[in-house]
């Protein structure tokens, strides 16, 4: 969910628009998002050729591998942690 607030931001807008909206906020999904637009430019850019007028058409953010760890508590127990991820798939359609 605080990978989707971020999302929720970029969805819809130009691909330079998206670029700013990810370097200024401060939100700590925002770094590996603006990654993942970088990875989807240069993608773009092999197939297409031109990523002049690129937009995020979509950005869908799904759950991924939860990974358990224990931590100790009192009297002997241990409380489960749960260290979530998430998948993200974006896709960019020129205008």
């Amino acid at each position: 969910r605080k990978v989707r607030v971020v999302a929720d931001a970029i969805r819809g807008k130009k691909v330079s628009d998206a670029k700013n909206i990810l370097t200024f906020l401060t939100k700590r999904a925002s770094s590996p998002l603006h990654k993942l637009l970088n990875s989807a430019i240069a993608n773009a850019k092999n197939t297409d050729g031109e990523v002049k007028d690129l937009k995020v058409k979509s950005i869908e953010v799904n759950g991924g591998a939860i990974l358990y760890s224990r931590r100790p508590v009192a009297h002997g127990a241990a409380h489960t942690i749960r260290k979530r991820t998430s998948h993200v798939k974006i896709i960019l359609e020129s205008k």
